[in-house]
C-alpha cells in the first residue's frame, strides 16, 4: 500500500488525473515506487510534474532507477 503522506502533493495531484498511470505505479515494487517518488521530489513546476508523471511508463525503466 502507498502512504500518501510520503508523496509530494504535486505528484499525488497528477497521479489523480491519470488513473491508468496511478494503477501501474501502485503495482510497482516498493523500491521502484520510492525511486520514482524521489525523482518527483526534485521537480519544481506544475508542468514539469505533469510531464514527469505522463512519461513514467513511456521511457525505459532504467531512466528512473
Amino acid at each position: 500500500m502507498i502512504d500518501n503522506s510520503d508523496l509530494p502533493i504535486g505528484f499525488t495531484m497528477e497521479l489523480a488525473q491519470h488513473s491508468d498511470i496511478l494503477n501501474r505505479f501502485a503495482g510497482l515494487s516498493e523500491p521502484e515506487r520510492n525511486a520514482i517518488v524521489e525523482g518527483a521530489r526534485n521537480i519544481d513546476s506544475r508542468q514539469e510534474m505533469r510531464n514527469y508523471v505522463e512519461s513514467m511508463f513511456h521511457e525505459p525503466k532504467s531512466s528512473f532507477f
